[in-house]
């Protein structure tokens, strides 16, 4: 496709520089000459075939093993691990220098959130493409200005007199001078002086976090207007003058106390907007005009009942319809693109900030461009339609995105539906003396319904009442706070930073030899793993190398050789500890140990993180121990992993994708995905799958091969990683050779995976699903557990199976018996329902039994409530054979059932409509006043309401209810009291 287009773009030309010229029409209001693809296209082969540039794929915008990210917000973030210095040094990323590619990027959420100036503008987006070359230690600020400057003015033939440059211009309280080897290199080039312009640390200095490779950034702008001096409009924020390319310099590192270090390698990183770009070479004003959005407002206009497009913003735009054309075209692109990678609405996270871009595109369909319900996911095959071409995945997810977005936007609307009724009760019940609206209704609203805040405020608006902003404000930082400090970890793990893994390599401190860890055996029924000294290589305080540690001092160790694992792959990283050689020589000392506390791996060096228990030197001996209990449970644990992953594709067909999984001791965690929950017979033929591997005992084989080679073995199940070349393939009963020979059509599970295995299935001895629930729609979590503790959830879930079955047997006999017992029996059934949902069982069986004690709970609540309109209806006959049809009709009542109380009170008042009833019940062993009233419908001088707060309130207590019906307890030691107090009130309100 590349060669095509670039292909095209020179017949386009004619003889060389020709295309310049006839580029340059459309900065004149001609026809545009490029479509969007062939912009990109012609970008990524200018570096590619020109420049020896690698091209690299887009990663998908789920960013991979980075905590600190919601989604992939700029075209670098795959390639952290080089600036970070942490890469594999077996991957290929490893080898990367010259590197080209156009990513998929979302802005929503998080540090760069443009979500809510998407539609009120021309240029914001969710989604964007960034076009961006780099450069890992190889060329710099000249090579790169030169090529961007090339690129834009030659092959793109932008006139340069529409072209402005920034640089930095320095720092002083940061001790940073001015960027004069950019602004030279810019002259060299031709920029007049008058249109290179300085910028301070806000505008031309780039940094990846508050510590981490930064530096000097330059940018270049383009007037959209031309023929006039446009310098004061740069950086402006004027949609006439905008930043079209960043070039970023990086060359220092930000260490943690905000001071700058040079780094050892200096890198480049550029990144320009495509939408932005197509937008100048078409010669638009509005991103939206491009082919990248034409397509999109034309099938949302077939689909709504408002006028076409009209490019309106601001106040012009006064029913907000062009408005709402832009958010729907934006956001129905970042849907897409996201659930094709794996991201789907939901409740936390980048789930949370998806549900709300899906849901402001319902709002913006539904209410201002009146489309009806599913008009949004309709527009899905139009996104594929034009991104699919570059990103394939787009076309064959087609489907499974409109069923999300469908599935979703029904769940808003009825979800909406459901938070006007409790917008209004609240309303109807409220207090309006002070017109203030409960914040934790609108807290509650937003959180669990995912109600807009803004639709909230239009409807208090109407009824002139008002939210606590300061309060709901402080809920919403309080939630971000949270969300952040979830996202970022909070790690406490030691990390060696950039420039510490180059003074590493500086040193030439060998990467770490660590395959001991695979190096274990199994002697009948036991495994023996491997002894292991090392020495210490480098130690690490958390900010430098340093060559000792003193007792309390929390570092680094990196050994020459190791026997653990380090935290990867989704398996937990190893535990044990080390001695220090040589302490034995002391005859009234005792080995002194060094637990280690958490093992990572760095850019080839294993870190053991300990805190020294005494005086720790480089060049000092260790001995390694191993928790070997620990790592046995963790090799069990993925192996049945794997187990469960082939087992779900062989019940569930092809679709089942991995979506990650966790590997520690005591369970497993693995997510995946599927339309939705299984059923009870699939999570039993899942179960049996993997029991009959781990039955049969079968052999697990593991093998190093190259890469590419492995990729080509049939059935291979991968994630979303960057593997290490060689990479280690894990297969159970069929050899790795003869899997990649293909000699069998067996199927097996076969994946690429550096974790820990057992060498035999058998030990895994059984495996249990105790969970499995939908995370977000589309993917579903699965927990198991496996030996000892499936065989308790088993028994449990045979002890509970029991007590239904005995319980169903009790409700059964009781049919016709005392209201007192069941209520007894509708208790136990609600018990045994919270054992049911909270104790490990098989996830089948606890979906049957919560079936069964649902009908339970619905047979007893039914005995319940005969007994109790029974019981009302013995006291009511009794109350008004005492009392007769009396005005004012205040009792008490033999009862500790509220109900019974209610439905006395329910059941006098339909006997004497007239009547203002109360009735309460005292309970003496506890002193609880249980009060029940109601009044006449027309009754405006005591609201039934009104009645019970005053006396409940009186008690000490509290109340609720309607103008009609009302209910509330209080604290009193003389019912007498209560009665004659409660008698008086009303006869005061209705002057009786």
């Amino acid at each position: 496709m590349f060669r095509f287009g670039l292909w095209r773009l020179r017949q386009l030309g004619g003889p060389p520089g020709l295309l310049s010229d006839r580029s340059a029409r459309s900065f004149s209001g001609c026809p545009p000459e490029l479509p969007a693809a062939l912009v990109r296209s012609t970008f990524l082969e200018f570096f590619r075939k020109k420049h020896g540039h690698l091209l690299v794929p887009s990663s998908p915008v789920r960013p991979r093993g980075d905590p600190s990210l919601l989604f992939v917000n700029a075209g670098m973030n795959q390639f952290k691990p080089v600036f970070l210095g942490t890469v594999d040094p077996r991957s290929s990323m490893a080898s990367y220098r010259r590197v080209v590619n156009s990513q998929k990027c979302v802005r929503a959420g998080g540090k760069h959130n443009d979500l809510e100036d998407v539609g009120r503008d021309v240029y914001h987006h969710t989604f964007f493409e960034m076009l961006g070359n780099w450069s890992f230690g190889d060329y710099f600020k000249e090579e790169a200005c030169s090529m961007a400057w090339n690129l834009l003015t030659e092959h793109y033939g932008i006139p340069a007199d529409r072209l402005y440059v920034s640089y930095f211009a320095g720092d002083a309280r940061s001790g940073l001078s001015a960027d004069e080897e950019t602004r030279h290199i810019w002259l060299d080039i031709g920029v007049p002086p008058s249109r290179l312009l300085p910028f301070g640390l806000k505008e031309n200095f780039w940094e990846m976090g508050e510590s981490g490779p930064c530096g000097p950034c330059t940018e270049i702008h383009y007037d959209h207007i031309g023929g006039r001096d446009a310098t004061k409009l740069v950086n402006a924020d004027s949609p006439d003058v905008v930043e079209i390319w960043n070039l970023v310099f990086i060359q220092y590192n930000r260490e943690t106390d905000h001071s700058l270090r040079l780094l050892p390698q200096f890198s480049v990183d550029t990144g320009m907007g495509l939408e932005r770009l197509v937008s100048v070479l078409q010669g638009k004003r509005s991103n939206y005009d491009t082919d990248l959005f034409t397509p999109l407002l034309h099938a949302i206009h077939q689909r709504s009942k408002v006028g076409a497009y009209g490019v309106l913003t601001g106040a012009a735009d006064q029913r907000k319809v062009d408005m709402a054309y832009r958010v729907v075209a934006d956001h129905i692109r970042t849907l897409s693109v996201c659930i094709a990678d794996g991201v789907h609405p939901g409740m936390s996270g980048a789930e949370l900030v998806l549900r709300r871009i899906l849901r402001r595109a319902v709002r913006f369909c539904v209410e201002v461009l009146q489309a009806p319900q599913g008009a949004l996911a309709s527009l899905v095959p139009t996104v594929a339609h034009t991104l699919g071409g570059v990103y394939p995945e787009l076309h064959t997810e087609v489907d499974r995105i409109m069923d999300i977005v469908n599935e979703n936007e029904a769940h808003f609307l009825s979800s909406l539906q459901q938070g006007s009724r409790l917008i209004h009760r609240t309303l109807n019940k409220m207090d309006y003396k002070h017109g203030v609206f409960p914040v934790s209704v609108v807290w509650s609203l937003h959180r669990d319904l995912g109600f807009p805040l803004d639709l909230v405020d239009l409807m208090l608006e109407e009824r002139g009442v008002q939210v606590d902003r300061q309060e709901l404000d402080r809920l919403i930082a309080e939630n971000q706070k949270v969300a952040s400090e979830v996202r970022s970890g909070e790690q406490s793990q030691l990390m060696l930073d950039v420039v510490s893994l180059a003074e590493l390599q500086r040193l030439t401190v060998p990467h770490t030899d660590d395959s001991l860890k695979y190096r274990y055996r199994q002697e009948e029924e036991q495994y023996v793993f491997p002894e292991c000294s090392a020495t210490v290589l480098a130690l690490y305080d958390g900010q430098t190398l340093v060559s000792e540690v003193t007792e309390g001092q929390r570092c680094g160790v990196i050994l020459d050789r190791t026997c653990f694992y380090s935290e990867q792959g989704g398996q937990s990283h190893d535990q044990g500890y080390f001695t220090r050689d040589g302490l034995q020589v002391f005859p009234v000392s005792k080995d002194v140990l060094f637990p280690v506390e958490h093992v990572v791996v760095a850019g080839g060096y294993v870190v053991h993180q300990v805190t020294a228990t005494e005086l720790l030197k480089t060049g000092d001996k260790v001995h390694l121990h191993l928790d070997e209990s620990h790592r046995w449970s963790c090799m069990v644990r993925h192996t049945a992993t794997h187990l469960l992953n082939f087992s779900l594709k062989t019940v569930l067909g092809s679709s089942v994708h991995q979506r990650g999984s966790h590997v520690s001791a005591d369970r497993l965690r693995f997510d995946f995905t599927v339309k939705g929950s299984l059923s009870v017979s699939q999570l039993q033929q899942v179960e049996k799958c993997v029991n009959d591997i781990v039955s049969a005992n079968q052999i697990v084989h593991s093998q190093e091969l190259p890469l590419q080679t492995a990729r080509s073995i049939k059935g291979l199940r991968t994630v979303d990683e960057v593997y290490p070349d060689p990479v280690r393939v894990v297969s159970v009963a069929v050899p790795v050779s003869e899997l990649l020979d293909d000699k069998t059509d067996r199927q097996t599970s076969v994946e690429l995976c550096c974790g820990t295995h057992l060498l035999k299935t058998g030990a895994i001895e059984d495996l249990v699903i105790v969970s499995e629930r939908q995370m977000v729609k589309g993917i579903s979590r699965i927990i198991a557990v496996t030996g000892q503790e499936a065989t308790r959830a088993r028994e449990a879930g045979q002890v509970l199976s029991e007590d239904v079955d005995s319980l169903a047997a009790r409700l059964t006999d009781s049919a016709h018996s005392h209201l007192d017992s069941a209520q007894r029996l509708a208790k136990e059934v609600g018990v045994l329902s919270d054992t049911v949902d909270t104790t490990p069982i098989p996830q089948w069986q606890r979906r049957e039994l919560q079936h069964r004690l649902r009908a339970l709970q619905r047979s007893s609540n039914t005995a319940v409530r005969r007994l109790e309109t029974r019981e009302a209806a013995g006291n009511a006959q009794a109350l008004l054979e005492k009392n007769g049809r009396k005005v004012l009709l205040v009792d008490s009542l033999e009862t500790d059932s509220l109900s019974v109380l209610m439905k006395t009170v329910n059941q006098v008042s339909a006997v004497s409509p007239l009547s203002y009833v109360m009735l309460l019940a005292h309970q003496r062993h506890s002193g609880k006043v249980l009060c029940a009233c109601q009044v006449p419908k027309d009754a405006n001088s005591l609201p039934a309401s009104d009645w019970a707060l005053a006396l409940c309130q009186h008690l000490g207590g509290s109340a609720g209810g309607t103008a009609v019906v009302a209910k509330g307890t209080g604290s009193s030691s003389d019912i007498t009291e209560a009665l004659r107090w409660a008698e008086e009130f009303a006869r005061h309100k209705t002057q009786r």
